[in-house]
């Protein structure tokens, strides 16, 4: 839990401290360990524990604190009892007033046995969950409270980690329950015509051909809807069990557009609708390609299916605040009846309307878009009006044009500096001397371009191509390497690690200009 700014109470009062904890003390005195105390012998065993007695008669407070009292709090006994209110004034604002109420009582002598929980701040700032349970006894003018302490930091942790299990349980059962009405009915229900179609073609031999391409193109669109229904199942039932893992990498916006309108040209073609794209080819995200071809081939997809013939779509995308790209895919369609609005992205049974043709759809697409959307760390969102059309956002990470060199010699670097701020202005330079300072950076910018000397300091060119691609995520931003002289053993371990333009030194300048911009395109 982090400490809030003001978390503490502030400095008590005389009067407040009398109030808080046993009034009408004029004196403290630390005192030695009592004798025959069990509960005594029992905290000073464990590390999470402790003891403490306090004895007043009015006048003065004699204290007790065994010694792993500092082990919990991080306080001696010593600095305890020169706080106001023996320490009370660090537990959490929060927790505070419950516990003075509680202490009211015991004080009071309402009550004689009391159990206490709070969060407190430690001498080192940390905040702990501590458990007090207390004792009063009464002997002669004597007050005598008995306390032991206890850390639980870690068993509220457990319950927290627990009740957060539950809840995923919780919401994996609901779609659980949601996956099972799908398969039992939407994916069961539509075999039952294809098997009819399809008895009806076996069995009837006097059919036209005109019907029998008709019942064709029936069985021929439900399998093709079947199919597609249950990839999405998959994908979605991947994604929620982690069977599905996202490989983000850097991805040009356009390239991406282009791939899937591609694959939707034919559809366009049949119902005459003109696709206009107005993506800069500058724009680069940080993304699953696959997942999100996924998430806009879908888009485009229901805004060809709710077009009328001849009407037009349009794509564009543009940087929104440098950290994030924002896509917006509009049309002309139909739009979405009010009534369907707020369940367009949910996981339930299936509520899918046909298309301007007759197009069938699965119902099941947009709430996968939304949970890759959201797998991403963006958002996505939709204005529609009925008989005017429909316009969907959605937002990703963007991937900043950055090139970063590695050199250790100093003439070089700044020679191969200007040269990349002179040829490739449009890029972001980032440079280093040595290997593991460049592993950061490729940690944390994911550069689109990584130039690297082959001579570095305690790490040398090959191994540092070798870190970045360690590990089960592959990392997808060209290398170019740069080495003192080419013989063939070097040149070979390169290219069987996957770095297949290494250039000698020193570069040639066109030819170092013609492998970057091919690297970069």
């Amino acid at each position: 839990m982090p400490r809030k700014k003001n978390n503490l109470t502030p400095q008590l009062t005389d009067k407040q401290n009398k109030d808080a904890f046993l009034s009408g003390i004029t004196a403290k005195k630390l005192i030695t360990e009592p004798q025959n105390s069990v509960l005594c012998e029992i905290a000073t065993s464990f590390d999470d524990q402790f003891h403490y007695l306090l004895k007043t008669d009015g006048d003065k407070l004699e204290i007790f604190y065994s010694a792993n009292v500092k082990k919990v709090t991080g306080y001696t006994p010593a600095e305890l009892i020169k706080l106001p209110s023996l320490g009370r004034e660090m537990i959490c604002e929060e927790d505070l007033p419950d516990v003075k109420k509680k202490l009211h009582k015991i004080e009071n002598g309402k009550i004689s046995n009391l159990e206490l929980l709070y969060r407190y701040n430690r001498k080192d700032g940390k905040i702990i969950w501590l458990k007090e349970q207390l004792k009063m006894e009464t002997v002669g003018n004597q007050k005598i409270l008995k306390g032991l302490v206890l850390n639980v930091t870690n068993f509220k942790k457990s319950e927290s980690d627990y009740g957060e299990i539950i809840n995923n349980l919780s919401s994996e059962i609901t779609a659980r329950d949601n996956f099972l009405s799908i398969l039992s009915h939407d994916l069961r229900a539509p075999f039952s015509s294809i098997l009819g179609f399809t008895e009806i073609l076996l069995s009837e031999t006097s059919l036209s051909e005109a019907e029998r391409t008709e019942y064709l193109n029936y069985i021929n669109d439900s399998s093709t809807n079947q199919l597609q229904l249950v990839n999405y199942l998959l994908d979605w039932s991947n994604l929620q069990t982690g069977r599905m893992h996202m490989e983000p990498h850097r991805v040009q916006a356009q390239g991406l557009i282009f791939n899937c309108i591609s694959a939707l040209t034919g559809v366009a073609m049949r119902k005459n609708i003109d696709i206009k794209v107005n993506v800069p080819d500058s724009i680069f995200i940080e993304a699953d390609e696959r997942l999100m071809l996924q998430v806009i081939t879908n888009l485009v997809s229901n805004a060809i299916k709710f077009s009328e013939d001849g009407k037009t779509i349009r794509i564009s995308a543009e940087r929104f605040n440098n950290e994030l790209v924002e896509f917006v895919i509009s049309d002309e369609g139909v739009g979405i009846p009010e009534n369907y609005q707020s369940r367009i992205f949910k996981f339930e049974k299936m509520f899918s309307t046909r298309g301007t043709r007759g197009e069938k759809g699965t119902g099941l697409g947009l709430s996968l878009v939304k949970e890759i959307v959201e797998r991403h760390k963006g958002q996505i969102w939709f204005y529609s009006k009925e008989k005017v059309g429909s316009e969907f956002h959605l937002t990703v990470p963007s991937s900043e044009n950055t090139i970063l060199l590695v050199e250790h010699n100093q003439n070089d670097f700044i020679q191969l500096e200007k040269i990349i701020r002179e040829n490739f202005p449009e890029f972001k330079f980032v440079g280093t001397d040595n290997g593991f300072e460049a592993i950061n950076v490729v940690l944390k910018q994911h550069p689109s371009l990584i130039i690297s000397s082959h001579d570095l300091p305690l790490m040398n060119g090959v191994q540092f191509v070798k870190s970045i691609l360690r590990g089960d995520k592959k990392y997808y931003a060209p290398i170019i390497a740069l080495v003192d002289s080419a013989d063939e053993a070097l040149l070979k371990t390169y290219q069987e690690i996957g770095i297949k333009s290494v250039l000698s030194k020193p570069v040639n300048i066109k030819q170092f200009n013609r492998e970057v911009s091919l690297a970069l395109n």
